[in-house]
């Protein structure tokens, strides 16, 4: 089947529609609001723009996502998911409201930070609920395409809220003010997926079955004890295991290269001191073309999976990213900057829209919340780990030949590593469902 075939039989699903909508108004909201908030962290020529400060910046935006990543796996197995879809969304809406106002006030201290951290952590219930939702909403057999037309397409949403506050940004005054006021629009965005998440049955996305009444204190043992069968669950079933494994290490090394891209725009390719709108523009651009690679990933993955089987594809993937990446970042010239962007995004969007499918199909659905969370820790922890070491050796210019060679070598042996595991007899065992 062709994509086009393939996404006109999901998006006749109706259930479908309604979360795909709810995700893409919520996504592209944080896009816009995650835009506007690195513009007022990073991007204004009074601040700091090294390894460290971009490390800084974008742990605010994904800490909240590894620590409240396992209190949302163990809840959503409990909560209604579309009342977390629609309660988060009214949250966040608050703490962004907020967040614009010390924005307009100029204030860059710990309330700031300590606003945007919370509403960051609010919104890793909202993709968990979404991400744990998907198959009760299309058939098993459709879900590597539902995978590939929703988180391809929340991602691209996210990339274009992005850079409509981009546009917004350039033709306006720029300056606390500016930034403020794209928050406020954020806001509206997120009222508005609150209101799509309205339209779905309170009990349509799961869980099903009698959920369990649960104290704070009982909620906050089951967090731990949560994440212990998730784990088991997982190891216990070797190819969801390496393909988390994969996942890790792929993300570890595109967190890196993004650093460097944001540092190489802010300090290397334009005037660190008078630059800030040619950095904010170019950088648009190579994640606009990131987002095309998401795309492109989108379409082929689907086909070319079911001809040659995910794991395939995947190292596939990760040998292009190994040759590619290098091969157009070595230059330091923008042109191919960007076109490694695109290729970049493609590898990396292929193996998540793989590992997302089979992740989906191998796990038990009453682990199914558990390891997403467990999923979500290993998806940003990594990225988190990469801005850290890279505000240790990383040059202020964000140029430098031997973390590029690493990169590129990193890609290969995750390829070399997952390919053998993959051609290897595996035994699988049983892990029994724990109670809730």
């Amino acid at each position: 089947m062709s994509f086009a075939s393939d996404f006109r039989a999901v998006v006749q699903h109706r259930d479908f529609r309604k979360l795909y909508f709810t995700r893409l108004a919520g996504q592209a909201s944080d896009g816009l609001f995650q835009m506007a908030l690195a513009s007022y962290m990073f991007f204004s020529p009074e601040r700091q723009a090294d390894a460290g400060a971009a490390a800084a910046a974008l742990a605010t935006l994904l800490l909240p996502y590894t620590f409240v990543g396992p209190f949302a796996g163990v809840f959503l197995d409990r909560w209604r998911r579309r009342h977390v879809l629609v309660r988060a969304n009214l949250v966040r809406a608050v703490l962004v409201l907020a967040v614009a106002m010390l924005a307009w006030s100029g204030n860059t201290g710990v309330p700031l930070y300590a606003t945007a951290l919370v509403a960051i952590s609010i919104n890793r219930f909202y993709l968990t609920a979404l991400g744990a939702s998907l198959p009760h909403v299309v058939e098993r057999e459709d879900l590597i395409m539902a995978n590939s037309v929703s988180a391809t397409s929340g991602t691209m949403a996210s990339l274009a809220g992005g850079g409509l506050g981009l546009a917004l940004h350039q033709s306006m005054r720029g300056g606390h003010g500016t930034d403020a006021a794209l928050m406020l629009a954020a806001v509206v965005g997120y009222l508005g997926s609150a209101l799509l998440a309205c339209r779905m049955d309170r009990d349509l996305l799961g869980p099903h079955g009698e959920i369990p009444a649960m104290s704070a204190g009982h909620a906050l043992r089951g967090v731990a004890r949560g994440l212990g069968a998730g784990a088991r669950h997982v190891w216990a079933v070797p190819v969801a295991r390496n393909s988390l494994g994969v996942m890790a290490a792929q993300r570890f090394c595109y967190g890196t290269g993004t650093i460097a891209t944001l540092l190489l725009y802010r300090n290397y390719f334009n005037d660190p001191e008078h630059g800030t709108d040619s950095a904010m523009r170019g950088l648009g651009l190579v994640f606009g073309a990131a987002g095309g690679g998401f795309f492109v990933a989108a379409m082929i993955t689907p086909g070319i999976s079911r001809r040659i089987g995910k794991p395939a594809w995947m190292v596939m993937a990760l040998g292009a990213a190994a040759v590619f990446g290098f091969a157009l970042a070595a230059p330091y010239q923008p042109p191919p900057l960007v076109l490694g962007a695109f290729l970049l995004g493609t590898a990396a969007q292929a193996v998540k829209l793989c590992v997302d499918t089979i992740i989906q199909e191998s796990v038990e659905d009453v682990f199914r919340g558990r390891v997403f969370a467990l999923y979500d820790m290993l998806f940003n922890s990594a990225f988190v780990a990469a801005a850290a070491v890279a505000s240790l050796v990383m040059p202020e210019s964000g140029k430098s030949y031997a973390l590029l060679s690493a990169v590129s070598l990193g890609y290969a042996l995750t390829a070399v590593l997952f390919l053998r595991s993959a051609v290897k007899p595996q035994t699988v065992t049983s892990a029994q469902p724990q109670p809730l």
